[in-house]
């Protein structure tokens, strides 16, 4: 079918102006978060409701053309890059919050509702949603079920996963699935933790249903200095092992707080070469103890300079300079490429001296931030893509981080996902029957493999290419793909 027929007949589905195909309306459309590499869609819709999205689906059922779905494009791993004959999918405009239900303690909100608006929209009833990617100021919830997100307090409260309990999904024939449910079990597979980090192959989620949870009495911060980052991992370690699981944890590295506190100024240590925030909450008398705990374990781990919040603006405060880490990267440097790698706890020392190496080996700056508590890395590579040769080199240094990750019993990515980023260090960490399994999956859902195709999943001939060759020497992953 050619180009123009399809985009009448999905004008005959929407308003013609939901249908976008000129160049200038499709260019903001191009990338996610992931800005190194770009693809003009071939046109983008943008539906209002369900039933608009089930006929979208059913007519690129129909006509085997691809479907790649968005919600606010703040992702990380090139999940949302366009097809290059395939249709954008943007659930922005599925936006409403269903319902609230205080005593069960749940919402039901459509995929575009941004992730802090649930907790806005909870917050008179005494409730919240967990979960806070440092996008959850813009990105969705729809987008945060794709990747399995998580936060500065996933620690204590876990990933989007771990935070709903029901999803209506739609097939790419446009069936209507019903995911989970209401109680604690239910028969049959798992199939929304299967459906939850699936990265849009295996269906379209156009409603989910999340836990709320009480606003806590109390919440207060400890943050720490150290002259060395070893003694920080293993202050990390120190406070996991004295039994107590903080509200959050985060470790920042020297670079990064230097960035960070000329952008905002929030009072970070700069002779620190390593800062640790570590925050309780609970009821007062809880988070009164588990403070004077925290105080202690972090002096007693070598930490030059401890600091507690006073009052819940200081808390805030605190947490700001850390949320702010990728803003403040985009300031010192003309571009940075943000990983997303997961390791025990027990080598973060070890993994950090190792991309300490790597930086210098690659003559590239690398400011690291990081989910100390469950040992997820934010390593976040400085460079510039106006300068020949710089942008390959962060790729190659970037995926030798991640095999560093995987050599010490960890994984490629904590909640950004695979997207096209780390499709080569699946074939790593994966063997073939395993893969194998990723695949029978994917066409059980998607045999005719419509959804976000060529994403996540490699193929097998693609990973005996590449035990073939060293990763990065002779084999350009993204070779099809414009660079900026």
């Amino acid at each position: 079918m050619s180009r123009n027929e399809l985009i009448r007949r999905l004008q005959a589905i929407l308003p013609a102006e939901a249908v976008l195909h000129d160049n200038e309306d499709l260019r903001p459309y191009e990338c996610d978060g992931l800005s190194a590499y770009k693809q003009l869609p071939y046109f983008v819709v943008l539906p209002h409701n369900e039933a608009q999205v089930i006929e979208i689906l059913k007519l690129c059922h129909a006509t085997r053309t691809p479907v790649v779905a968005r919600g606010a494009g703040t992702g990380l791993s090139g999940g949302a890059l366009p097809h290059v004959s395939g249709v954008l999918l943007s659930l922005a405009r599925l936006n409403q919050i269903v319902s609230i239900n205080p005593q069960a303690r749940t919402a039901c909100v459509q995929p575009g509702v941004r992730n802090l608006a649930i907790s806005e929209v909870a917050k008179p009833y005494g409730l919240y949603y967990a979960p806070d990617p440092s996008s959850q100021i813009a990105c969705s919830i729809g987008g945060n079920v794709a990747e399995n997100s998580g936060g500065v307090h996933c620690l204590k409260y876990g990933l989007t996963v771990h935070n709903i309990l029901k999803l209506r999904v739609l097939t790419i024939a446009g069936e209507v699935l019903e995911i989970g449910g209401e109680g604690l079990d239910s028969a049959g597979y798992d199939l929304l933790a299967l459906m939850t980090g699936s990265e849009g192959l295996l269906g379209i989620v156009t409603e989910i249903v999340v836990k709320l949870i009480p606003l806590p009495q109390k919440a207060q911060l400890v943050m720490a200095s150290f002259e060395d980052i070893r003694k920080a991992g293993q202050a990390v370690a120190n406070i996991i092992g004295a039994g107590i699981i903080p509200a959050g944890m985060e470790m920042m590295d020297k670079i990064t707080i230097h960035a960070v506190e000329e952008f905002l100024q929030v009072g970070y240590d700069l002779n620190a070469e390593a800062i640790l925030l570590c925050e309780s909450d609970g009821n007062i008398e809880e988070v009164s103890d588990e403070i004077e705990r925290i105080e202690m374990i972090m002096q007693q781990s070598g930490a030059t300079r401890v600091s507690t919040s006073q009052n819940d603006l200081e808390r805030l405060r605190f947490w700001a300079g850390r949320k702010a880490a990728f803003p403040a990267a985009g300031r010192v440097s003309p571009d940075y490429y943000c990983m997303d790698g997961t390791i025990p706890r027990k080598h973060l020392a070890k993994v950090l001296q190792g991309i300490e190496m790597l930086s210098q080996q690659y003559g590239l700056r690398c400011m690291n931030v990081f989910h100390a508590g469950d040992g997820n890395l934010h390593p976040l590579i400085l460079y510039d893509a106006n300068t020949p040769g710089e942008l390959e080199k962060t790729e190659e240094f970037g995926a030798k981080i991640l095999e560093m990750c995987i050599s010490v019993g960890g994984t490629i990515t904590g909640e950004h996902g695979v997207g096209i980023e780390k499709m080569d260090q699946m074939c790593t960490q994966f063997g073939s029957a395993e893969l194998a399994v990723f695949r029978a999956i994917k066409t059980a859902f998607d045999p005719l493999e419509l959804l976000n195709p060529g994403k996540a999943i490699p193929t097998l001939h693609r990973c005996a290419e590449m035990g073939a060759m060293h990763v990065h020497q002779g084999a350009d992953k993204f070779a099809h793909l414009p660079r900026f």
